[in-house]
């Protein structure tokens, strides 16, 4: 068995986090917190891990990216078809979860879920490069394929279809919005006694913000 998991130890160092400090709303912090990743973090700082549960209450998780987000919630796409579009369909609520590394910092949203309007889906989709579009006009999201070759066949038999027309932006392919009631924003500290802080939405729409042991 590998002695990587005995020898290797990350001690955190490098902020802190105060109930005391933070801003009062979690999207504004949220935004101060993105804004300081687009500055460090060399990969893709709005990837985010996205769980859902169906109704046979097992858990999955993949990756997805943030494609925007304001005091309405957090903005994602995918195909309502896939396994997570199946899930949200049959359950209605998710998780998302931040790390970056580089800030020693998570970030973790728990909420319902809302289809965005065909018209703001639409008004994402057509800033996708071109190629970006295709391939989910054309992808059958999470079925099973015969070949990597019928996928590409798929995609050189629409391209021919479309030629230099408008790519079709599929009925079954569009955005969700996670409309979070709460948000964790957790800082990595010495020793593991790691800065947590919650914000939980309380019933006059106000939030609530508490200190968690880490």
């Amino acid at each position: 068995m590998s002695d990587y998991f005995s020898k290797t130890r990350i001690e955190y160092a490098k902020g802190s986090l105060d109930e005391s400090s933070v801003e009062r709303s979690p999207f504004d912090h949220f935004r101060v917190w993105f804004d300081e990743a687009v500055e460090k973090e060399s990969n893709e700082p709005n990837a985010c891990a996205l769980a859902t549960v169906g109704s046979d209450l097992q858990p999955a998780v993949r990756y997805v990216l943030l494609k925007s987000f304001d005091t309405r919630g957090l903005v994602f796409f995918s195909n309502y078809n896939s396994f997570k579009g199946k899930q949200i369909a049959e359950n209605g609520r998710a998780a998302l979860v931040f790390y970056w590394p580089n800030m020693e910092r998570q970030v973790r949203a728990e909420g319902r879920v809302e289809l965005l309007s065909a018209e703001e889906t639409d008004s994402y989709f057509y800033t996708r490069p071109r190629d970006s579009q295709f391939g989910s006009a054309v992808s059958l999201q999470s079925q099973v394929a015969a070949s990597r070759e019928v996928i590409e066949k798929a995609m050189h038999d629409l391209r021919a279809q479309v030629g230099d027309g408008v790519v079709p932006r599929p009925s079954h392919w569009g955005g969700y919005r996670v409309i979070p009631h709460r948000f964790e924003f957790w800082q990595g500290r010495e020793n593991r006694l790691h800065d947590r802080i919650q914000y939980m939405l309380v019933d006059n729409g106000a939030w609530k913000i508490e200190r968690l042991w880490p």
